[in-house]
């Protein structure tokens, strides 16, 4: 019988049910032409193979080898585009996520090297501090050593006089109290204030003052840091006198004269 008789189309043969396969896959504007009236009313019919294709039943079968390779298809491409998803998310939530613990790190970093610095500013400062009392403590105990040490003279010609051998032996000048004592005694006898007013020395304009009787370029020449600079001093009088008369005669106690 003729395969477009109806009710036969399960016999038909593996070459046809391939041939309708393939007329299956064609888009629908292919498959179906829609009839254009003529100019006599009459109509025209497709072509005699595409019509003999319509008289073919077709259906759709979940069940059918096909339909499941093609199910498998979409869910296996679902699951790759859903993974490749997940994996994108996740690595963009991975890079935010470093990111984040780098700026955290870096600044940790930062803070602790600032802590740091401040620490040993503070420290630098703490040492100059303490190295600086330090020094402010030894200056102060040697001053109270030096104190300790030099002894309390009377404010007599007594104590003038020994005062000053104690700044002579200092300064490596010679004299003896004896040798100082009968010179100060001739010159102003005793008399921290005495000026010679009548001498050539007077008549310059540089009258001799004093205990040793000292004119004022000889006291300022001879003078000895830590006395006073004053010729009036009974100490630093005596001091710088017998320096020069040191330097003169090699020693106060030589002198027997005006000098």
């Amino acid at each position: 019988m003729s395969a477009n008789t109806p009710g036969h189309s399960r016999g038909l043969k593996k070459t046809h049910k391939a041939t309708i396969a393939g007329v299956a896959a064609l888009s629908a504007a292919a498959l179906g032409f829609t009839l254009v009236p003529g100019n006599g009313g009459s109509t025209e019919t497709e072509p005699q193979a595409l019509a003999n294709t319509q008289q073919v039943a077709w259906s759709y079968d979940a069940n059918s080898p096909q339909a499941k390779a093609l199910a498998a298809g979409l869910a296996e491409q679902s699951s790759t585009f859903a993974l490749k998803a997940k994996q994108e998310a996740d690595a963009k939530a991975k890079a935010a996520a470093e990111a984040a613990a780098k700026a955290k790190a870096d600044a940790a970093k930062a803070k602790a090297a600032a802590k740091a610095k401040a620490d040993a500013a503070k420290a630098k400062a703490a040492a100059k501090a303490k190295a600086e009392a330090k020094k402010r403590a030894e200056a102060k105990a040697a001053a109270s050593r030096a104190a300790a040490r030099k002894p309390v003279f009377a404010n007599n010609l007594d104590g003038w006089i020994r005062e000053a051998l104690f700044i002579m032996d200092k300064h490596n000048i010679p004299g003896t109290y004896h040798g100082i004592y009968k010179n100060v005694m001739r010159e102003s006898s005793g008399n921290p204030y005495a000026i010679n007013n009548w001498d050539i020395n007077a008549i310059n304009g540089v009258p001799s003052k004093g205990l040793l009787q000292v004119i004022y370029p000889t006291f300022k020449a001879y003078h000895i840091p830590g006395t006073k600079f004053d010729q009036y001093d009974p100490v630093a009088n005596i001091v710088a006198a017998c320096n020069y008369a040191a330097d003169r005669y090699g020693s106060i106690d030589n002198v027997n004269s005006a000098y």
